[in-house]
């Protein structure tokens, strides 16, 4: 039963004329709103940044990586990561944006949280991306946030033991809006086509990182600060610097 998740006979089952789209009902925003007070960090311009960045040779050498240099990640590498996974190339109106991975229905249902604990001018704490600004907002701060981002990560240690951990949350509603219960297989595609630009752009810096799906929901929703319903959790990568 659960195969059928993998394939697309949903699509014979929606009645797209009752969407909300179809209804009228104006599009989610492509960004959550920021706190008028919520403190903003600048990210330097990645397309002014110079990478290793030749293309076979980076596909060939991308793997799974776990172990990592205590050496920190800097801020304009760390900008290039963000900009890379969803960063904006035009932004069309308030629910769409054309970015760098593919999306169905120019929807991008994600947001991108970082866990943030040896990056070069960033305090350790957890920040979202904004990528219409393409700047950090903080979120929030924790004593001994290695140990909690750990323990949401069922004890997989190289998840707080790295440079920063990506955390991407879904919004589902963005992509309901347009696909009604046909949504959810298109979220999980969409998560992968984020997650190998991670891969790709990492390998350009000398840097590595490990797709996760194993993780304490509930606790990892609790230190993003989400509700675990309308945003959640759904997938994770440690990044770090390597030999």
């Amino acid at each position: 039963m659960d195969r059928e998740f993998l394939k697309d006979h949903i699509r014979e089952k929606v009645d797209f004329s009752q969407t909300d789209q179809k209804k009228g009902v104006p599009m989610p925003p492509v960004q959550k709103p920021v706190p008028e007070d919520a403190e903003l960090i600048d990210l330097p311009e990645p397309e002014k940044l110079a990478f290793n960045t030749g293309l076979v040779e980076t596909i060939s050498n991308r793997k799974s990586r776990r172990s990592f240099t205590n050496k920190p990640l800097k801020l304009e590498e760390l900008s290039f990561l963000l900009w890379s996974t969803q960063g904006i190339r035009e932004k069309l109106d308030s629910g769409h944006s054309y970015r760098v991975v593919p999306s169905a229905g120019c929807r991008h249902a994600f947001e991108t949280y970082i866990a943030a604990f040896n990056v070069n001018e960033l305090n350790e704490a957890i920040y979202r991306y904004l990528p219409l600004e393409h700047k950090l907002v903080k979120v929030t701060k924790y004593e001994e946030m290695e140990k909690k981002v750990t323990r949401a990560a069922r004890g997989q240690s190289f998840v707080g033991n790295c440079a920063a951990t990506f955390i991407w949350t879904t919004i589902p509603y963005r992509m309901e809006w347009r696909y009604g219960e046909a949504s959810y297989k298109v979220i999980a595609i969409d998560a992968g086509h984020v997650c190998q630009n991670l891969y790709l752009a990492c390998e350009a810096i000398d840097s590595g990182t490990c797709a996760i799906a194993a993780y304490d929901q509930d606790r990892m929703d609790s230190l993003l600060e989400v509700d675990g319903e309308d945003e959640f959790t759904i997938y994770l990568a440690p990044v770090g610097k390597i030999e």
